[in-house]
Protein backbone atom coordinates (compact mmCIF):
# COMPACT_ATOMS: atom_id res chain seq x y z
CA UNK A 1 0.00 0.00 0.00
CA UNK A 2 1.17 3.70 -0.97
CA UNK A 3 1.51 5.87 1.97
CA UNK A 4 0.39 9.68 2.13
CA UNK A 5 2.16 12.18 3.42
CA UNK A 6 1.16 15.24 5.19
CA UNK A 7 1.15 18.53 3.86
CA UNK A 8 1.59 22.01 5.57
CA UNK A 9 -1.78 22.10 5.54
CA UNK A 10 -2.01 18.87 7.71
CA UNK A 11 -4.00 16.99 4.74
CA UNK A 12 -2.55 13.66 2.97
CA UNK A 13 -1.16 14.16 -0.15
CA UNK A 14 0.40 11.46 -2.75
CA UNK A 15 3.87 11.01 -1.38
CA UNK A 16 5.99 12.20 -4.17
CA UNK A 17 4.34 15.59 -3.85
CA UNK A 18 6.47 16.77 -1.22
CA UNK A 19 9.91 15.87 -2.97
CA UNK A 20 9.88 19.56 -4.08
CA UNK A 21 8.83 22.73 -3.38
CA UNK A 22 7.15 23.55 -7.01
CA UNK A 23 5.31 19.72 -6.63
CA UNK A 24 2.97 20.29 -4.13
CA UNK A 25 0.80 23.34 -6.42
CA UNK A 26 0.99 20.72 -9.34
CA UNK A 27 -0.33 17.81 -7.49
CA UNK A 28 -3.04 19.92 -6.06
CA UNK A 29 -4.07 21.73 -9.40
CA UNK A 30 -2.84 19.83 -12.55
CA UNK A 31 -1.82 16.49 -11.64
CA UNK A 32 -4.61 13.91 -12.51
CA UNK A 33 -7.72 15.95 -13.72
CA UNK A 34 -9.25 15.72 -17.14
CA UNK A 35 -7.61 17.59 -19.80
CA UNK A 36 -9.17 18.03 -23.39
CA UNK A 37 -7.61 21.16 -24.57
CA UNK A 38 -4.78 20.02 -27.80
CA UNK A 39 -2.19 22.33 -26.55
CA UNK A 40 -1.96 21.34 -23.06
CA UNK A 41 -2.42 17.45 -23.92
CA UNK A 42 0.74 18.31 -27.12
CA UNK A 43 2.91 20.41 -24.26
CA UNK A 44 2.72 17.73 -21.94
CA UNK A 45 2.98 14.73 -24.33
CA UNK A 46 5.89 16.48 -25.43
CA UNK A 47 7.67 17.53 -21.81
CA UNK A 48 7.31 14.05 -20.79
CA UNK A 49 9.52 13.05 -24.08
CA UNK A 50 11.69 15.62 -22.36
CA UNK A 51 11.89 14.07 -19.15
CA UNK A 52 12.52 10.45 -20.57
CA UNK A 53 15.61 9.39 -18.29
CA UNK A 54 15.29 12.92 -16.47
CA UNK A 55 13.67 13.54 -13.56
CA UNK A 56 10.32 15.35 -13.48
CA UNK A 57 11.57 17.97 -11.25
CA UNK A 58 13.99 19.04 -13.67
CA UNK A 59 11.27 19.54 -16.48
CA UNK A 60 8.71 21.26 -14.15
CA UNK A 61 11.59 23.77 -13.13
CA UNK A 62 12.06 24.47 -16.61
CA UNK A 63 8.36 24.34 -17.93
CA UNK A 64 8.21 28.02 -18.29
CA UNK A 65 11.23 28.28 -20.33
CA UNK A 66 9.76 25.04 -22.54
CA UNK A 67 6.80 27.37 -23.46
CA UNK A 68 8.76 30.15 -24.38
CA UNK A 69 11.10 28.30 -26.51
CA UNK A 70 7.97 26.26 -28.28
CA UNK A 71 5.69 29.37 -28.59
CA UNK A 72 3.09 28.15 -25.78
CA UNK A 73 3.50 24.89 -27.74
CA UNK A 74 1.16 25.85 -30.54
CA UNK A 75 0.89 22.74 -33.14
CA UNK A 76 0.70 24.84 -35.75
CA UNK A 77 3.96 27.01 -35.01
CA UNK A 78 6.08 24.30 -33.95
CA UNK A 79 4.83 21.85 -36.62
CA UNK A 80 6.11 24.92 -38.94
CA UNK A 81 10.08 24.94 -37.41
CA UNK A 82 12.98 24.60 -39.52
CA UNK A 83 16.35 23.57 -38.53
CA UNK A 84 17.35 26.68 -37.97
CA UNK A 85 15.19 26.81 -35.28
CA UNK A 86 16.54 23.10 -34.09
CA UNK A 87 19.76 24.81 -33.49
CA UNK A 88 18.58 28.09 -31.84
CA UNK A 89 16.66 25.70 -29.49
CA UNK A 90 20.23 23.56 -29.31
CA UNK A 91 21.54 27.10 -27.70
CA UNK A 92 18.86 27.76 -25.17
CA UNK A 93 20.53 26.67 -21.78
CA UNK A 94 16.75 27.05 -20.25
CA UNK A 95 15.55 23.95 -21.90
CA UNK A 96 16.69 20.62 -22.26
CA UNK A 97 19.49 20.31 -25.19
CA UNK A 98 18.77 16.76 -26.57
CA UNK A 99 18.70 17.46 -30.76
CA UNK A 100 16.61 13.93 -30.86
CA UNK A 101 13.99 15.44 -28.29
CA UNK A 102 13.36 18.56 -29.79
CA UNK A 103 13.10 17.23 -33.33
CA UNK A 104 10.48 14.85 -32.32
CA UNK A 105 8.52 17.71 -30.66
CA UNK A 106 8.75 19.28 -34.04
CA UNK A 107 7.56 16.02 -35.78
CA UNK A 108 4.94 15.29 -33.37
CA UNK A 109 3.41 18.90 -34.10
CA UNK A 110 3.39 18.05 -37.78
CA UNK A 111 1.43 14.63 -36.92
CA UNK A 112 -0.89 16.44 -34.80
CA UNK A 113 -2.10 18.58 -37.96
CA UNK A 114 -2.43 15.42 -40.30
CA UNK A 115 -5.20 14.27 -37.34
CA UNK A 116 -7.14 17.27 -37.85
CA UNK A 117 -6.57 17.59 -41.34
CA UNK A 118 -7.99 14.53 -41.48
CA UNK A 119 -10.72 15.50 -39.50
CA UNK A 120 -9.33 14.55 -36.21
CA UNK A 121 -7.41 15.59 -33.20
CA UNK A 122 -5.37 14.48 -30.58
CA UNK A 123 -7.61 14.78 -27.90
CA UNK A 124 -10.39 12.32 -29.98
CA UNK A 125 -6.72 9.80 -30.40
CA UNK A 126 -6.06 9.86 -26.77
CA UNK A 127 -9.23 9.82 -24.97
CA UNK A 128 -9.77 6.65 -26.82
CA UNK A 129 -7.76 4.80 -24.64
CA UNK A 130 -9.38 5.27 -21.30
CA UNK A 131 -9.14 3.09 -19.24
CA UNK A 132 -12.19 1.45 -18.07
CA UNK A 133 -11.58 1.34 -14.55
CA UNK A 134 -8.39 2.82 -12.22
CA UNK A 135 -5.72 0.92 -10.57
CA UNK A 136 -6.50 -1.51 -7.64
CA UNK A 137 -3.68 -0.15 -5.62
CA UNK A 138 -2.96 3.42 -7.38
CA UNK A 139 0.84 4.68 -8.11
CA UNK A 140 1.90 0.48 -8.68
CA UNK A 141 2.65 0.65 -11.98
CA UNK A 142 4.64 2.28 -14.87
CA UNK A 143 2.92 1.11 -18.05
CA UNK A 144 -0.51 -0.19 -18.53
CA UNK A 145 -2.25 -2.43 -21.08
CA UNK A 146 -3.71 1.30 -22.62
CA UNK A 147 -1.06 2.94 -22.49
CA UNK A 148 0.93 0.22 -24.27
CA UNK A 149 -1.70 0.67 -26.89
CA UNK A 150 -1.96 4.34 -27.30
CA UNK A 151 2.06 4.17 -27.55
CA UNK A 152 1.80 1.53 -30.28
CA UNK A 153 -1.28 3.69 -31.97
CA UNK A 154 0.82 6.94 -32.14
CA UNK A 155 3.86 5.39 -32.74
CA UNK A 156 2.53 3.79 -35.87
CA UNK A 157 1.15 7.51 -36.74
CA UNK A 158 4.56 8.27 -37.08
CA UNK A 159 5.16 10.10 -33.68
CA UNK A 160 8.29 9.67 -31.39
CA UNK A 161 9.33 9.80 -27.69
CA UNK A 162 5.71 8.12 -26.86
CA UNK A 163 6.88 4.89 -25.14
CA UNK A 164 4.36 3.41 -22.90
CA UNK A 165 5.73 4.26 -19.76
CA UNK A 166 5.79 7.88 -21.36
CA UNK A 167 2.26 7.28 -22.17
CA UNK A 168 1.00 5.93 -19.30
CA UNK A 169 2.76 8.75 -17.31
CA UNK A 170 1.34 11.66 -19.52
CA UNK A 171 -1.69 9.66 -19.30
CA UNK A 172 -1.89 9.62 -15.13
CA UNK A 173 -1.30 13.60 -15.22
CA UNK A 174 -4.00 14.43 -18.19
CA UNK A 175 -6.85 12.47 -16.33
CA UNK A 176 -7.70 9.30 -17.97
CA UNK A 177 -7.08 7.55 -14.92
CA UNK A 178 -6.83 8.52 -10.99
CA UNK A 179 -3.67 7.66 -9.47
CA UNK A 180 -4.09 9.66 -6.79
CA UNK A 181 -3.04 7.53 -3.67
CA UNK A 182 -6.80 6.70 -1.71
CA UNK A 183 -5.98 8.80 1.25
CA UNK A 184 -4.78 11.73 -0.87
CA UNK A 185 -7.31 14.84 -0.48
CA UNK A 186 -6.86 15.59 -4.03
CA UNK A 187 -8.38 12.28 -4.95
CA UNK A 188 -12.18 13.29 -4.28
CA UNK A 189 -11.56 16.16 -6.27
CA UNK A 190 -10.22 14.64 -9.67
CA UNK A 191 -12.83 11.93 -9.55
CA UNK A 192 -15.42 14.75 -9.64
CA UNK A 193 -13.76 16.29 -12.33
CA UNK A 194 -13.63 13.48 -14.29
CA UNK A 195 -17.36 12.38 -13.57
CA UNK A 196 -18.20 15.64 -14.86
CA UNK A 197 -15.78 15.46 -18.01
CA UNK A 198 -16.80 14.72 -21.62
CA UNK A 199 -14.08 12.65 -23.58
CA UNK A 200 -13.71 14.55 -26.82
CA UNK A 201 -15.24 12.12 -29.15
CA UNK A 202 -13.17 13.71 -32.77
Amino acid sequence: MTASMFAPDGRPRCPWSGAAPQFLAYHDTEWGFPVADEHRLFEKLSLEGFQSGLSWRTILAKRENFRAAFCGFDIHKVARFTERDVDRLLQDTGIVRHRGKIEAVINNARRAEELADGGGSLSAVIWRYEPAGDLAEPQSASTSTESIALSKDLRRQGWKFVGPTTVFAFMQAMGLINDHVKECVIRPQVERARESFTPPSR
